[in-house]
């Protein structure tokens, strides 16, 4: 077998407290990447100082420059001569000194063009990051195709920005990230390798931390976000299905979990809910909102500089 040429990628600002360990993690990695590339989009702290002490390639950006789409495909353009491409976030910390090639692994023996690993969540999450993570990131491995589209919707077209590779060459064909969405570049992404007679993957032995405890009103801006994308991006609504089902499918296993034992956090889990399906809906109708209303309303606010 030949061996691939693989590249990893990491856009940061701010890095904080965890970025010392995610470095040490990657460290530890028993797969020897070719190149690893940070893209820092002007940092005030040490993130940029402390990552080139690890020997790592750093690019700076202007914060206006960042966009979830055109900023991973400048890391596309910067990595040369590879076959795949591993997009991480900074606070997905590597779970195992093995999981950069388990996920290789499995994207070179599934003959898939994406596959994205499995997340723990982190040691500070709350029960309802946890479920999160548990719902969406199960424990057994699979490979979606064109094919099981009218067996699993929407959830055809999941994968994680936070961790994910890619095949340089089938990204590049579907024309790389999409530069004008809010987010889920790499939901666009999958949509478009699916579409394009392509397969995308999901590898449970291949691990990270990586969880949020959300405030409400950052539920609402979250989901208010992804609203935006889903009415801009409607052509993946209609080809692969509504999300609101998979939403009411994650609530009610939501509600198993918490029964019998956090019965007293049900008012509240009813509560996020609600501000995430209101987000939702608001996002949906952002075209008659004006646009210093979608700023406020938005977790991914510098979006709203550039598009209207």
């Amino acid at each position: 077998m030949i061996k691939l040429k693989v590249g990893l990628c990491v856009p940061t600002l701010n890095a904080g407290e965890r970025w010392s360990t995610w470095l040490d993690a990657l460290k530890e990695q028993t797969f020897s990447l070719d190149q690893i590339l940070v893209i820092d989009s002007m940092s005030d702290d040490n993130t940029v100082a402390l990552a080139e002490s690890y020997g790592i390639n750093c690019v700076k950006i202007n914060r206006s420059e960042f966009n979830h789409g055109g900023t991973r495909n400048r890391a596309l353009s910067l990595l040369k001569g590879l076959d795949v491409v591993i997009f991480m976030t900074q606070d997905a910390i590597l779970a195992s000194d093995t999981s950069i090639e388990q996920l290789v692994d499995f994207l070179d023996d599934s003959g898939a063009s994406a596959v994205y690993g499995k997340q723990l969540p982190h040691d500070d999450a709350d029960i309802l990051a946890i479920h999160a993570r548990q719902y969406n990131y199960k424990d057994e491995s699979y490979v979606y195709s064109e094919a099981d589209i009218p067996r699993c919707g929407i959830k055809t077209v999941f994968l994680s920005n936070s961790f994910a590779a890619y095949r340089k060459d089938d990204l590049l064909s579907v024309g790389g990230f999409p530069e004008d969405v809010i987010l889920a570049e790499d939901s666009y992404v999958a949509a478009k390798l699916i579409l394009a007679g392509k397969k995308v993957g999901y590898c449970a032995s291949s691990v990270v931390f990586h969880s949020h405890n959300y405030t409400l009103m950052e539920e609402f801006k979250r989901y208010f976000d992804i609203g935006v994308f889903h009415t801009r991006q409607d052509w993946i609504r209609k080809r692969f299905g509504v999300a609101e089902g998979e939403g009411l499918r994650s609530v009610v296993s939501e509600l198993r979990l918490m029964f019998p034992r956090y019965l007293y956090l049900i008012p509240y889990a009813f509560l996020k809910t609600l501000f995430k399906y209101a987000g939702y809906r608001a996002g949906l109708k952002e075209a008659i909102l004006p646009r210093k209303l979608k700023y406020f309303l938005s977790m991914h606010r510098g979006f709203w500089f550039s598009k209207g």
